[in-house]
């Protein structure tokens, strides 16, 4: 900072003899317009604006480092001119946005500025007259969604404002021209429509709409609510507006609708982390709000609504089936998080417009928003590229993997399925194929049930007096005795790991254990001697044999090992005593038999989880693993795993061994159509035409992979109560689901590359029509010849071609991706070819093939890093 002394010139008036106008000539921004007495120079300005985008920084801390860098010893005491610097600043970022967007060469200048006029707009998405085909409405319905927009919805509380200023002392340079509403029009509209009661969410709570005045004290504004474009996270003009008690339907709605409000567009895909409950009442609301404004242009208009993908697994089952991107036709790979990606830079902010009055924070984040813009748009030839050159070759594979997949489960399955799903995109409300019918039922839901009829009977008084002893009833017996049970099991598997030389912490904690199992084994037993008094004669009869068996041999008498302790169970009286020694009521054994099968089913179910783990690791493995500290790593997570494995499948056994007899004792053969005998070679993972394996390492042919294909394990067909084994295989649900989602793969991939490659032609030809929208722009204010008109036609045609430039760089980065798509629609690609130098491959598609040792558990890569970008194309 400096003082200096400016000479004037006061002739030639004409062209300019304003002090104002002298001081920009110089690159000189005055704080006043009239006799100004302070100043900042453009590149000062220039420097502030992208620092205050990049870095964050306030004007305060950016005056005080310009205060500091002119005298470190005495800077506390130059804060004279802070508030003519703040002005200067915003005046500054006002003006440039102005300039930006063509209001200068206006002949109105910007009084008439339309709503949303000076936002930075994305060139990949359709804007209608601007950069898509003359006939785009009359595409084929199957290319129509190629002309979709994309929009993603959410609310941001960090981005606060603390109750200070008004509307009246700050009300702003900018009143909606870019990102952030008209704020008359939409604090109207939230007054009017305040004591509007919404629908309690019918998923999952939501706190920022059911908890909202937790975000709302002591502040003006809780944060804000944003729509941006979901496929290349750029804002939305007119889509971004304050929250005053947390994320209110009327505030989103009102977002929404004005972020297309105007557009002829016909298809439009939301994505909300409410989508689920917002959407159901959004028309009725749309006309109570009975606003011009927020009419949505035409009519025909076709609406998806689906939930983010990191967003989904909170939601309810049936959420996750009707509003997944994963499942839902004609979005490509399109994950909905767009402006979560924002919210992570835009944060930072916070720390200084949080402070700021109202107006003065609506230009800053108009401002912000802008710039983010503008670093997506240069960034777009670069993100394109990488997005082609990774969707190309996943449609390859994910198209092959559905072809093996559809040879193995035979042409009359497919068809069916395909009727199935065709009709279910059609219509949500149709069977579903991803849905499971008919679901196994687990050990804990029979309890809950037995628990329900015993309840009913014993409030009819039906409930037969033996089978309650005190406070128990005998379900409950059994059920403790099959945990128990459980538990005998993983303690004679941990003692026999342990291994032959245990530490004493080890010996100490086995000790334990084992000590914990035997009370618990003795307090249940002797709650059993009340139920079935007969037990009592059979354990002194065990006794009585290991007590002759000690004497027979001259040794002591043994005791017995706590997982050896036989526990009497129903099945087991069944089994070994009969029944001539102890009375069972044929209700007990109907209570054991339900209970084994929900046992049995959540086992299978388990081992089946297991096994796609264990798939999952061997993936990672084969993609990444280097090394023998890696691959040691892994082995020991690959052991652990395999015995979780086998302690599922020995529960299994010993729940079906007991359903051997329960079932002849009652009559009962039905389990034996899903809970089928389970060998060694039936445990195994599901074959490589259900998985897809996005980057495969080890390369084979078509024919060589299916003549190697093992047959599926009837583990994973076997599900659902009603399934019988003479089923056509369409019926099976299990094989059906797996189906559809590796059909839903495969053509999620092949609509990502036609939404691609229409994107980059989408972009090519808006930045030329920005190009010629400029060229258009010269001379429509009728100046004379002159400075004026001079610098008004340099910086059109400056701005005409930089969109120039940018086409054609882009078409350089692109230069061969055309010929890429053709060869991958055309099936000239080898499975995996295709990927963009250095691009890591991988491995093999199910557990069964993995030829090398296993590695450790990897986290999810890192996202690529964009290149950064300068700020010469916003130079002024």
């Amino acid at each position: 900072m400096f003082r200096a002394f400016i000479l004037y010139i006061t002739s030639r008036a004409r062209e300019g003899g304003l002090r104002t106008v002298q001081l920009l000539r110089a690159q000189i921004w005055g704080a006043t317009t009239t006799n100004p007495r302070t100043g900042a120079t453009f590149p000062v300005l220039r420097r502030f604006q992208l620092l205050s985008c990049e870095s964050k920084c306030s004007v305060l801390e950016f005056y005080q480092t310009l205060a500091r860098e002119t005298d470190n010893l005495h800077f506390k005491k130059d804060t004279v001119r802070y508030n003519e610097f703040m002005r200067m600043t915003r005046e500054w970022r006002n003006v440039r946005m102005l300039k930006r967007a063509g209001r200068g060469h206006e002949v109105d200048g910007i009084a008439q500025t339309k709503p949303g006029a000076c936002a930075l707009l994305c060139p990949a998405c359709p804007h209608p007259g601007k950069n898509l085909p003359a006939n785009w409405q009359s595409a084929p319905a199957e290319l129509q969604f190629i002309y979709a927009l994309f929009v993603a919805i959410d609310a941001n509380f960090r981005l606060k404002r603390k109750d200070v200023s008004t509307e009246e002392k700050d009300p702003g340079l900018g009143n909606g021209w870019a990102f952030i509403c008209d704020v008359k029009a939409y604090m109207e509209h939230v007054r009017k429509h305040w004591n509007y009661k919404q629908d309690r969410s019918h998923c999952v709570a939501h706190d920022a709409v059911d908890k909202p005045d937790r975000e709302a004290r002591g502040t003006a504004s809780s944060g804000i609510g944003a729509v941006d474009c979901a496929r290349h996270n750029m804002k939305r003009p007119c889509a971004v507006g304050d929250l005053q008690l947390g994320e209110r339907y009327i505030n989103m709605d009102y977002m929404f609708f004005r972020s297309i409000a105007g557009s002829s567009l016909t298809r439009f895909v939301v994505s909300y982390d409410i989508a689920c409950q917002w959407h159901i009442h959004l028309l009725e609301r749309l006309n109570y709000y009975d606003d011009d404004s927020l009419s949505m242009d035409g009519t025909g208009k076709f609406i998806t609504f689906l939930v983010p993908k990191f967003h989904l697994p909170a939601h309810i089952e049936d959420c996750n089936l009707k509003f997944s991107f994963n499942l839902t036709r004609d979005v490509g790979q399109t994950d909905g998080e767009a402006p979560e990606r924002g919210w992570a830079d835009a944060n930072p902010m916070a720390r200084s417009t949080k402070e700021m009055g109202p107006g003065f924070r609506r230009d800053t984040l108009d401002d912000y928003f802008n710039d983010v813009n503008h670093k997506k748009i240069i960034a777009l030839g670069y993100m394109l590229r990488r997005k082609v050159e990774r969707a190309v070759p996943e449609m390859v594979r994910t198209r092959e993997a559905l072809a093996d997949m559809n040879e193995s489960v035979g042409p009359a399955a497919v068809e069916t399925w395909t009727a199935m799903a065709v009709e279910w995109e059609a219509d949500v409300e149709a069977p579903n194929p991803f849905a499971t019918i008919h679901k196994d039922k687990h050990i804990a839901k029979v309890r809950e049930e037995l628990a329900a009829e015993a309840a009913q009977r014993e409030q009819a008084g039906m409930e037969d007096q033996g089978a309650i002893r005190g406070d128990m009833h005998v379900t409950e017996l059994i059920a403790m005795g099959i945990q128990l049970e459980h538990q005998q099991r993983i303690l004679a598997s941990d003692i026999a790991s342990t291994g032959l030389h245990p530490t004493d912490g080890q010996r100490r904690a086995m000790t334990e254990r084992t000590s914990k199992l035997r009370r618990k084994i003795v307090a249940w037993i002797d709650i059993q001697t009340k139920f079935f008094p007969g037990l009592s004669h059979i354990r002194e009869t065990e006794d009585e044999a290991r007590r002759l068996a000690a004497t027979a041999k001259r040794s002591a008498i043994p005791g017995v090992a706590v997982p050896d302790i036989t526990l009497w169970l129903p099945s087991a009286i069944v089994t070994e005593a009969g029944g001539n020694t102890v009375r069972v009521e044929p209700k007990v054994f109907e209570h054991e038999y339900r209970l084994r099968v929900g046992q049995a089913s959540e086992a299978l179910h388990e081992v089946r989880r297991l096994l796609l783990v264990r798939t999952h690791l061997y993936k990672l493995k084969d993609a990444h693993s280097r090394g023998v500290r890696a691959n040691t790593r892994s082995n020991d997570k690959i052991t652990a795993l395999n015995e979780q494995v086998k302690r599922a499948a020995a529960t299994y056994r010993v729940a079906r061994a007991a359903l051997v007899y329960l079932g002849r004792e009652l009559g009962r053969k039905e389990w034996e159509w899903t809970l089928q005998e389970l060998r060694e070679e039936d445990v195994r993972g599901l074959p490589q035409a259900m998985f897809h394996d996005p980057e495969r390492k080890k390369r084979k042919s078509k024919k060589s992979r299916r003549k190697e294909a093992r047959p599926l394990s009837w583990i994973w067909m076997a599900r659902g109560e009603k399934w019988n084994p003479g089923d056509d295989v369409a019926m099976n649900e299990a094989v059906r689901i797996e189906w559809a989602k590796t059909r839903a793969r495969a053509l999620r991939w092949q609509e990502e590359v036609t939404l691609l490659e229409e994107e980059m032609r989408r972009t090519l030809q808006y930045l030329q029509w920005r190009s010629d929208w400029w060229k258009q722009q010269i001379g429509r204010r009728g100046l004379a010849d002159g400075p004026q008109l001079e610098g008004e036609t340099s910086y059109a045609l400056r701005q005409a071609a930089i969109q120039s430039t940018l086409a054609e760089e882009f078409t350089k980065e692109w230069r061969g991706l055309d010929e890429l798509i053709r060869r991958g629609r055309a099936g000239e690609l080898v499975d995996g070819a295709g990927e963009a130098p250095g691009t890591a491959a991988a491995a093999a598609d199910s557990d069964e093939e993995s030829e090398e040792e296993d590695e450790a558990i990897l986290a999810l890569p890192p996202r690529p890093i964009n290149p950064s970008y300068t700020d010469e194309i916003l130079t002024m």
